[in-house]
């Protein structure tokens, strides 16, 4: 399934680009593919934190959830950035994706507690 994801402000590091294109990844249920509409070659991989991560649990302020247009987070998806190190899957849980489910307006939420690392392993669920 694709689906058309709009950032209020340009997610860091992807400036000037707001416009991005949410794809399913067949066969692997919760991972997509992030590519910007303007520029597909730009894209990232992210993944439902509900599905690969049950235990993170970040405060969000009512604003995060306005910025997109959402009431709260049962409106929204928390989308986290993933990458490879050294072969190995890590997740970016300092700056996870709010994407409001019915709009598709979307923000990069920078966390200011660091109980949630930049980098931490993606573990097998």
């Amino acid at each position: 399934m694709s689906t058309a994801v709009v950032f209020v402000e340009s997610p860091p590091g992807l400036a000037p680009l707001v416009d991005f294109t949410l794809d399913d990844v067949e066969g692997a249920p919760g991972l997509h593919t992030l590519s910007s509409s303007e520029h597909p070659e730009i894209r990232l991989f992210v993944v439902d934190a509900p599905v690969y991560l049950p235990w993170y649990e970040p405060h969000f302020g009512s604003d995060a959830f306005s910025s997109v247009g959402a009431a709260d987070q049962e409106h929204t998806d928390v989308l986290v950035v993933t990458t490879l190190s050294d072969g190995a899957p890590i997740v970016n849980l300092m700056a996870p994706m709010l994407v409001n489910r019915e709009t598709g307006a979307a923000a990069q939420v920078i966390l200011d507690d660091d109980r949630w690392p930049l980098r931490a392993e993606l573990l097998p669920v």
